[in-house]
């Protein structure tokens, strides 16, 4: 299922670097292209406007003239049909009556003139610049539905590539389904939670006509849990009840986990072994990386202060130093469970007649034989996390001059172009060391020769870690 994410996950980055991106930059180009072809619309709109409000004007114009034309020329005919008029008053009226007609016949040509210009940018606006304008708003239009159509099929291109990654995928999970054991599933829940102890002994007859040799057997279930108790006490409701079945106490739980049984308080110490080796390591590769950072300083001082980070180098050396101590302390604990599980299963083995008088396994070789079935403890997880932690050690001085080691090998199932930097191309069916596993963001550490490494992703390579016992293989 995570390989079946990881897949989506390739098609979701590959889809924002092909078309999320230019898409996004052809829309600010469009949207810059729309603005231009809508300004040009409405520059053209505000011209035609001009053009008729100056129509307008000029008409409105031209017929007042002509009005006072026509009154000036009636006021002159008046003047003239009156004999009482002076001569000199008809002459006024008939100047000032010929004054307002070329009045109104220049209104006439300017009327004419501005009618012929208007009708000619009418035209002009609706047959050019409109059309114009809507058949380059038509094309972007085109153009951007064309650009979806390519980046629909660069999708499809995009989902194509890995369809047989995610056919494996499937096929796996289906696989993984169909080889589900219900038996051996509850049988690991059963390793899982077995508590250590062993089955209490029979019950020996306490004969009451003689007094004094009233006594408990040694092997009676109050003895397996008050290790030692005078009296058998099963009165009351706690009567036919058995040990794993009674109500937890709910108290604080101690630093050892003496209060679980032994076999549930082995894995608990080991798991608690384990993650104090891992936060040991996480405080190494952080004190070798600060390290690094105060040699770098001390080659180029203008990057920072070397001495700035000496605190942090002490810090970090306490720390290393106290889970150390705490380490230690835990895996005392454990070493002193296993014992006394060892010891259990040497007198169950005689008590049950399976003893075969072959000598008795170390506390070692017993933590050999025994896997908890979810891994988290075998006594060689435990020697190699301390080989782990004094080959850190040993190795902190040459980490600049011998390479990775080798973990394993990977085939290269399809074509990988590494083009992005700390990436490296491989060829389908090639062969590489692996040099780092993937540690969940679904990359893998390959090297070719000597000197040439890089990430490849995990779909696509096929690996095989040496340190697997098992010599399974990881399909991705």
């Amino acid at each position: 299922m995570s390989d079946y994410a990881g897949q989506h996950e390739v098609i979701s980055e590959n889809m924002t670097s092909q078309i999320t991106v230019d898409l996004t930059r052809y829309v600010q180009e469009l949207k810059q292209e729309r603005k231009s072809n809508f300004h040009d619309g409405r520059k053209a709109q505000q011209h035609i406007e001009t053009c008729w409000k100056q129509l307008e004007s000029s008409k409105r114009r031209f017929e007042r003239d002509c009005k006072e034309a026509d009154r000036a020329q009636q006021y002159f005919e008046k003047m003239d049909a009156d004999i009482n008029v002076t001569k000199a008053d008809v002459e006024k009226a008939r100047q000032q009556a010929q004054i307002r007609h070329q009045m109104a016949e220049d209104s006439k040509a300017d009327y004419s003139s501005i009618l012929q210009k208007f009708n000619h940018e009418q035209h002009e606006y609706y047959h050019t610049h409109i059309p114009s304008i809507f058949r380059k708003i038509q094309e972007m239009e085109e153009r951007r539905i064309v650009r979806m159509g390519q980046s629909m099929k660069t999708y499809a291109e995009v989902d194509r590539q890995v369809i047989p990654i995610i056919g494996k995928c499937l096929d796996e999970i289906v696989k993984a389904a169909e080889a589900i054991d219900q038996k051996n599933d509850s049988q690991l829940v059963v390793e899982a939670y077995k508590s250590g102890f062993e089955p209490p002994g029979d019950i020996e007859f306490e004969d009451y006509t003689q007094p004094m040799k009233r006594t408990v057997s040694n092997n009676s279930l109050s003895n397996s849990r008050g290790e030692g108790k005078p009296e058998l006490k099963l009165a009351g409701k706690a009567k036919g009840k058995l040990w794993p079945f009674i109500k937890k106490n709910k108290g604080s739980t101690p630093e050892d986990f003496s209060n679980l049984p032994p076999e549930q308080r082995r894995k608990k110490l080991q798991q608690k072994v384990d993650d104090l080796n891992k936060e040991i390591h996480k405080e190494m590769d952080q004190r070798d990386a600060i390290t690094k950072m105060k040699d770098v300083y001390l080659k180029n001082p203008q990057m920072g202060d070397p001495a700035s980070l000496d605190h942090k180098l002490a810090e970090a050396a306490q720390n290393i130093e106290k889970l150390r101590f705490e380490a230690q302390k835990f895996e005392a604990w454990l070493a002193e469970v296993e014992g006394r599980l060892q010891a259990r299963g040497e007198q169950a083995r005689r008590q049950s007649g399976m003893y075969d008088g072959q000598p008795p396994p170390t506390g070692h070789t017993c933590a050999q034989d025994r896997e908890s079935p979810d891994g988290s403890y075998t006594e060689e997880q435990s020697q190699e996390s301390q080989v782990k932690v004094l080959a850190t050690d040993f190795d902190d001085e040459f980490d600049d001059e011998e390479p990775l080691p080798a973990i394993g090998t990977c085939k290269a199932l399809y074509t990988f172009e590494g083009q992005n930097e700390g990436t490296i191309s491989v060829a389908e069916g090639e062969t590489l060391y692996v040099i780092e596993e993937d540690r969940g963001d679904g990359w893998t550490r390959i090297r070719r020769g000597e000197d040439e490494e890089g990430y490849v992703p995990t779909s696509y390579v096929e690996v095989c870690l040496d340190r697997n016992a098992k010599g399974a293989k990881t399909y991705i």
